[in-house]
This record gives structure tokens, sequence and C-alpha cells, in this order.
């Protein structure tokens, strides 16, 4: 098995406390809790077997103070360097951050930090980075490295992460990926929850956060794509260029959901030219925490699926573009016989048949203050920003399975939660709802319309909501806000094209047809009911089956 797949099938499960990783028989338990690390025996030798992969020597300096947490990462860093002659550590680095450690191969050329004990999620971009630094050759394709090497002028990142952010990872990645290949860059990957003080002066309220050369750069997940394109600034109009030059598809499924990817699948399986083109694959899923109603699997992880999903994709002859966000369609009737989908990067694509599979998005307040405060206190993703808000007082706002789902995980992390809901009562589960009311720091609060989220220029200070029975207006004092009131399509773009639902979504029929010949509908952004995965990848099949149809029958 590759090295990459062990990371990504045994170092990918974690916990807002703790983290199990199971391999076989084997086990490695870390509690953030009470800060405990252990890697057993068994582990060991599968760590160990990975590290022969590492080709050229490189050391570990540590920057350390006599706190737990330097004994907790020295004890850690011990653990790895007796696993591969290969590795030499000390521990007399200056780093300003500590504890931390700089991986440094003895010729130079790399300049890579992790400031904390990059456990939990961030285990696996740990090993990478061992590897990478020691030579062993990174999944990425020749082309996209050698533009990487090619970068000129000097860059700095630092990313701010938490232990439980399912997004971090693959920009924690993707960077120091970048700093392995281009000596020009350097990466520092900085646990948000360990250091308290730089998160507060430089106001990070949410991960994946991401300094370049000292200035705010980004938020959110990224890839090494997206990286490239912000700050190769050429690289964008390249691709669409490229991209436009394609061959019309047979089919062409825009989105890289659960829903894209088996449309996909089932298109290639017949033999047809078929293409994938997706603002990000794997979609809403990558920002899914946990998943247990999965078919065959009693549990994985968005991020995992998602790239489970992509891989699978590309065992066959199709053709992915990525950071492509669908702008306009325009159908066969006016394009020559072929339909033309247009992208906001300037690119066009022709097809046969198209699937729309561009899944959903999460729905907005639209009050004041929500855009102004958003990465600023007002967040969208309990899983990734919540250990920012350690010991601070939150909102959720939503009363649904998410929002109370959301709420009982941050009770664990904040001072106090204050969920509102617009009904007069809660709409979770009732299983859900018990566990909620048994929480002692959780206030609940219905029939509350939220007016606006209150700031000071700088953070989000409150919320103002309104009673709906009394009519009263009220202001409730906090520091962060998560929104968790359902999902919206992402259809704006065939708005005056295709035929859409009041709600905005796409009316398709028993066969996935849409109210335009040729062009066929699938998962979250389409009126087919229940938005679960399993029902996206049977959907996606069922597009991609009729689109076949309709390219044999005319």
């Amino acid at each position: 098995m590759p090295a990459i797949d062990f990371l990504r099938s045994n170092l990918s499960r974690a916990g807002f406390y703790a983290l199990w990783v199971r391999s076989h028989s084997s086990k490695m338990y870390i509690s953030f809790e009470d800060t405990e690390v252990m890697l057993d025996a068994t582990m060991k030798s599968q760590l160990k077997t990975y590290l022969e992969r590492v080709m050229q020597p490189f050391e570990i300096v540590a920057s350390l103070d006599d706190g737990e947490k330097s004994r907790e990462l020295w004890s850690l860093l011990q653990d790895i360097v007796t696993l591969t002659d290969k590795i030499t550590l000390r521990s007399d680095g200056t780093d300003a951050r500590v504890p931390s450690f700089a991986l440094q191969r003895q010729q130079g050329g790399v300049s890579l930090t992790f400031a904390g004990i990059p456990m939990g999620h961030e285990f696996t971009s740990l090993i990478l980075a061992l590897l990478q630094v020691g030579g062993h050759p990174p999944k990425v394709s020749a082309e996209i490295a050698e533009q990487i090497r090619g970068i000129e002028g000097e860059y700095l990142f630092e990313t701010y992460f938490s232990l439980s952010c399912q997004n971090c990872p693959d920009v924690v990645q993707a960077l120091n990926l970048m700093a392995v290949l281009n000596p020009n860059i350097r990466h520092v990957a900085i646990d948000g929850a360990l250091f308290q003080g730089e998160v507060e002066q430089r106001q990070v309220m949410s991960v994946p956060s991401v300094y370049l050369n000292g200035q705010p750069f980004a938020s959110g997940r990224m890839g090494i794509e997206e990286f490239l394109a912000k700050i190769d600034t050429g690289a964008a109009a390249r691709d669409a260029a490229k991209i436009s030059a394609r061959e019309p598809f047979d089919v062409l499924v825009v989105g890289g959901g659960p829903a894209g990817a088996a449309g996909a699948i089932y298109a290639a399986r017949k033999g047809i030219r078929t293409g994938v083109a997706a603002e990000r694959f794997g979609g809403q899923v990558l920002d899914t925490m946990g998943i247990e109603n999965l078919i065959s699997m009693a549990e994985t992880e968005g991020p995992k699926l998602a790239r489970a999903l992509e891989e699978n994709v590309r065992d066959y002859n199709v053709d992915i573009m990525n950071l492509q966000r669908a702008s306009a369609l325009v159908p066969a009737s006016a394009a020559g016989g072929l339909h033309e989908i247009r992208f906001d990067s300037g690119a066009t694509l022709r097809a046969k048949t198209v699937i729309v599979a561009t899944g959903a998005r999460w729905r907005e307040l639209n009050v004041p203050g929500e855009k102004e405060y958003r990465n600023r206190g007002v967040a969208y993703c309990p899983h990734c920003d919540g250990p920012l808000f350690k010991g601070k007082r939150v909102a959720v706002i939503g009363g649904g399975n998410s929002g109370v789902e959301a709420a009982i995980d941050l009770a664990g992390i904040v001072s106090h939660v204050t969920l509102l809901e617009f009904a007069d009562k809660l709409r979770a589960d009732a299983v859900l709802q018990r566990k909620l009311f048994s929480l002692p720091n959780v206030t609940v609060i219905v029939s509350a319309q939220t007016s606006e989220v209150v700031g000071d220029g700088q953070k989000v200070t409150g919320l103002a909501y309104k009673n709906r029975v009394s009519g009263e207006p009220r202001v409730v004092a906090l520091d962060g806000v998560f929104v968790q009131i359902g999902l919206l399509p992402n259809s704006d773009w065939l708005k005056g094209t295709i035929d859409l639902s009041p709600a905005g979504e796409v009316v398709t029929d028993a066969r996935g047809q849409t109210s335009v010949p040729g062009v066929f509908a699938a998962g979250d952004v389409t009126t087919v009911p229940y938005k679960q995965i399993v029902i996206a990848m049977g959907e996606g099949a069922r597009a991609s089956l009729s689109a076949f149809d309709h390219l044999i029958r005319h």
C-alpha cells in the first residue's frame, strides 16, 4: 500500500478531544483533554516501515521550554526519530513560538515548521512532511510540481489550524509541499488553540486562516491549485485557455460531489468521452465531519470520502477540471448543436449532454453584520472553528439537526451556547433534543428572529434578535455566531435557462431530465427530496444512464 494511502486510511479519524487510529489490531490513542500522547509498539512498527521511504537525511530542530506541552512534543519527536536513522533530533531551536519544531535538510533548501503538537487531523500532515522533506516524491502532477518550482519571490506562509478541523490538513499539506519543492517558500503551521495570545492579537476567528508575509491571505479550505492561482497571477488565464481548447464531451458533469462523481463513473464506464468541471472536487462533503449513514461503512469523514470519490473517478478516463465555477448554460439550440457551459474563469466547454450536479451551500442569515464579520466571529463550521472560541460565549442559529448537533459539540468547548430557533419549537430529532437540554451551559430560545450581527468593527460582540411573539427586541452579548439554517441550491447560474422550483432547485423528472433536452441534473441542486449522500450518488448514476440513453437515441 502506498504511504499516502496508508496515512489517509489509518490516520484520519479524529474527534474534538480524542483520536483513535485503527489498523488491524493496532491503535494509537491521543487525548487532547489530559494531554497524553502515546504511540504503542504496533503503531511504531508500522510507522517505521513507512519511514523507511525517507531517502535523504534531515534533522528536526525543536524549540522548547520547561512546560508540559514541550515535554509532550519532545517525547513524540523522540519516538519518531527512533524509527529511522535518516532523521536526527536537536533541542536547541530558537523559534519564538514554543513548543515548535522545524524540519531542515542538512544542505538547506527547505523551511517547514510546526508550532504546537500536530496530532488529531494534523498527524497525517506531520507524517507526510517527514516523508517529503526526506525526499519521498510528493503525490502531485509533474506539471504542478514544475509550476511550484518556478515561482519567484519570497513567500512566508503562516497557517492557523485547529486539531479538530477537517479542512485544515488540505491547507497545511498543500503549503508544506510547496515549501518542500521551492526554497523561496517557507511555511509555519500553527495550532491556534495552543497560541491563543497570537490568535487574539491577529483576530483569527476561523480556521484554516493563512497569512502571507505577515498579512491576511486566505481562509477556508484550499488546495495547491488554488494557492497557485492566487500567487501565480497568470495561471488562471493559462488554465482557462487550455480548458477552452478541449474537444466537446459526450457527457460533461458540472460539479464534483457524490452526484457528480457517480455520474462521471457511470458515463466513463460506457466508454464515452466524459469530463468533470468542478469548483472543488468533493463539494459540500468536504465540510462534513462525521458520516455514519453511508451504506457499507460504519463511519467515515467527509474529506476522506471526497478523496476516495476523486480517486475512483480518476481510475477511469475522465478529464477532471478543478477550480471551475459555472456561470452560464447556453443550450444546444443556441450553440450549434452542442450545449455550452461558461465559467467564471473565462473558460468555455461544449458537450452533447450535460449533468448538472452543483450541489448546495450553507444558507446565510442575510442580516446586517453577517458579511462584515464573516471569519471574524461569524462561522458556518462548528467542527473547524469551535476550538478558537474555547471559554467564550457563542450562539448557534438553527434548531434543526445541524443546529442542535453544533450546539452539543460547542458546549464541550465554549463557556456558554445560546441556540436560537425561528419557529416556536426545535425541529431536531428527539434524541438530540434530550441531549441538548441535559447540558448545563446551553440556553434555548425559540420564536427568535435574528435581526443583526453586532460587532465593534473588528469582531463580533453580540447578536440582536426579536421575539416573534411579543415583538420585543433583544441583544445577546457573545463572541461568535454559528449559522446552521440549512442549504441553498447552487443554481443561480441557471436562472432563465432551466425550470427551477420556487426554492431555486432544478426541476427534474423521473429520469433526471431537466426542462432542456439533453441536460440532466442530480443531487442536492435538484427537487429530489432528502438531501443525503447515498441518494445523491444514486441520482448521479440515474442521470448518467439517462444521458447515455439520450445519446444513443439522438
